[in-house]
Parts: structure tokens; C-alpha cells; sequence
């Protein structure tokens, strides 16, 4: 048989090879981030970050290997290596970009400013990051949707990351009542809606339990033309459940407040002054 066929045929064998093992590691390695995650760590970025390397280092090398196996490939490699100077150069411009995303993404995974699962906030996006390849970060929005960013990007911005260091989450509930309502009556409504959910949670320190500070403060934040403007301070213990939270408990405040004489829910009023007749233009 000619060699160079047989060189053609080791070519092919070996990108068929490096294709299966591929395959393989990442169906290993995937099954490996799922248990080492359930059983060790609810963070599972390292583990999966490391599934991308490792697949990285396997394409790349089995691709080397295979493009080294074929003399006249390996031929081409040297030549273009000795006198391409210029031509690395200007390759190391072009991926210069894509260097600097493996670079962001080592950085990230290494100093954590978000992990996967975190709920984060960046310009105008907001959901909950799935993933961190070795280029970009794949965040799904609350509409199921997937934003790719480049972590080069994505590095430089800034975050709002609501699960970074401690989950617990404050929310602030604010409701509305005339100026006729009884404020008193309106604080202990609130007050008691708070403390029948339950998924509220106690957000004082040890400090602020024993100087008595109350569990949910509610004050006046504002006074506006038609309305006089309260805030409950509420806490859960992650933002998910600050969300639902939130929403039950402007729910259950109106209804109360509707039940309630003393507590009235605002409408704007305007105060209309109708000069008389005698001053109005007239057509004639």
C-alpha cells in the first residue's frame, strides 16, 4: 500500500479517535460535576470549568497529533513556523480577543466575582448564570431566554450580583394611604401581614435584638400630593423568595386595608379654579 495513503489513513483514524475520546470525557466528566456537586458543594463553576479545559486540551492535542502524523502537513508547519514572522504577529492580533476571553474566564472562575446559579444584573440584562466556558458566559433571563457574553466583556462590567457573599435579601414593600387614614392602624397592618408569611425572616443582628429594634420596621418615606407613602423593611432568605414575598404581600395589605375604615388606598385629587366668564376670550 502507498504510504501516503497509509498516512491519510492514520490522519483520519486519529481525528476519529480524538472525536471519540471527546465524546466520552465529556459524558464522564459531565456525570462527575453533577455528583461532586450534589454531594460536596452547591457551586458547581470550578468543576465545570475545568470539564471545558480538559475537553480543550483533548481536541487540541488530538488535532496536533493528527496534522504531526502526516509528513507533508508537518513539512508545511515548519516552513510557515521559520519564515512567518509577520504571520504570527498578525495572528496574535486577531486572537488576541479570543486569548484575553480564556484569560477573563481563568480570572473569574479563580477570584468568583459571580459563580453558577448566582442572579445577577448587568446593563440592561438580569437573570441567573448556567454556565462558564472558556470564552463567553452563558446567563439565562427570567424569560428563558440565553444571553452570551464574552468574559473579556462581561469582566469589565459592573455587577449586581444578589447571591455574592450572603444570600439573605432585604425587599422593600411600600404602600400608599390618604391623608385621611390613620397611620397607627396602617404600620400594624403591615406589621402583621409580614409576620404571617412564611417565608419571612428575622434580618436583625444579636446587637439590634437586644436594643428591641423591631423585626420589621415600616416609617413614612414620603409625602406626596395625594398620598402619604410607607416602607416595610422585610427580609427572606434568598431572592427568589424576596420576589414572591413581595408580591404576596402587597396582595394581602391592600385586602386588609380595604376591610379597614380607618385606612383609606389613595386617588390622585387636582383642585380645579374656573375663572369667570367675563375673563374668557369670545368669538364674535
Amino acid at each position: 500500500m502507498n504510504q501516503s495513503v497509509i498516512n491519510v489513513i492514520i490522519f483520519v483514524l486519529i481525528i476519529i479517535l480524538t472525536l471519540i475520546v471527546g465524546f466520552l470525557a465529556n459524558k464522564l466528566l459531565s456525570k462527575l460535576v453533577t455528583k461532586s456537586t450534589e454531594v460536596m458543594t452547591k457551586d458547581p463553576t470550578n468543576y465545570k470549568f475545568l470539564k471545558h479545559v480538559v475537553l480543550a486540551c483533548i481536541y487540541l492535542s488530538g488535532f496536533a497529533i493528527a496534522i504531526y502524523s502526516m509528513p507533508n502537513l508537518r513539512a508545511l508547519a515548519a516552513s510557515l513556523l521559520a519564515g512567518a514572522g509577520i504571520l504570527a504577529v498578525a495572528i496574535g492580533f486577531a486572537a488576541q480577543h479570543a486569548l484575553g476571553n480564556v484569560v477573563s474566564g481563568v480570572f473569574i472562575v479563580i477570584f468568583k466575582p459571580f459563580r453558577i446559579n448566582d442572579r445577577l444584573g448587568l446593563q440592561s440584562y438580569q437573570g441567573i448564570v448556567e454556565d462558564i466556558t472558556l470564552r463567553h458566559t452563558v446567563i439565562r433571563n427570567f424569560e428563558n431566554r440565553r444571553i452570551i457574553i464574552p468574559n473579556s466583556v462581561i469582566s469589565n462590567e459592573i455587577i449586581v450580583n444578589s447571591d455574592f457573599g450572603d444570600d439573605k435579601i432585604v425587599r422593600w414593600v411600600e404602600m400608599s394611604i390618604s391623608y385621611n387614614s390613620d397611620i397607627d392602624t396602617a404600620k400594624k397592618i403591615m406589621v402583621s401581614e409580614v409576620l404571617a408569611h412564611p417565608l419571612h425572616l428575622d434580618g436583625r443582628s444579636a446587637q439590634d435584638i437586644q436594643a428591641e429594634l423591631p423585626e420589621v420596621p415600616v416609617r413614612v418615606i414620603s409625602l406626596t400630593d395625594s398620598s402619604v407613602n410607607l416602607r416595610a423593611w422585610v427580609w427572606a432568605k434568598d431572592a427568589p423568595d424576596a420576589f414572591v414575598l413581595g408580591c404576596d404581600l402587597l396582595e394581602s395589605i391592600k385586602k386588609r386595608f380595604d376591610q379597614e375604615e380607618s385606612v383609606e388606598i389613595p386617588y390622585p385629587h387636582r383642585t380645579v379654579y374656573v375663572k369667570g366668564e367675563n375673563t374668557l376670550p369670545t368669538n364674535q
